[in-house]
């Protein structure tokens, strides 16, 4: 089963592929051409800005709350 759920993955990723390689870049020229396309980079980067900040701030949280956790559940005598 788990050799034939691989064959399937495999199988797949070669027609996703293959769909990609075959689409034109009409879009991409449009917009490129009408300078609309650093509107979108720079939303896209906005957003990925926004994540990697978020991610960071959580993790300061987390070190946080763990270095707290890890004061007040020591044992006395240590």
């Amino acid at each position: 089963m788990k050799r034939v759920s691989k064959l399937v993955c495999l199988f797949l990723t070669l027609i996703v592929s293959q769909t990609a390689i075959a689409q034109d870049a009409e879009m991409a020229d449009g917009m490129r051409a009408s300078g609309k396309i650093y509107v979108v980079v720079g939303i896209i980067l906005i957003v990925l800005i926004g994540l990697v900040v978020y991610l960071f701030m959580t993790d300061k949280k987390l070190s946080k709350l763990e270095e707290q956790l890890n004061r007040t559940s020591k044992p006395k005598g240590v």
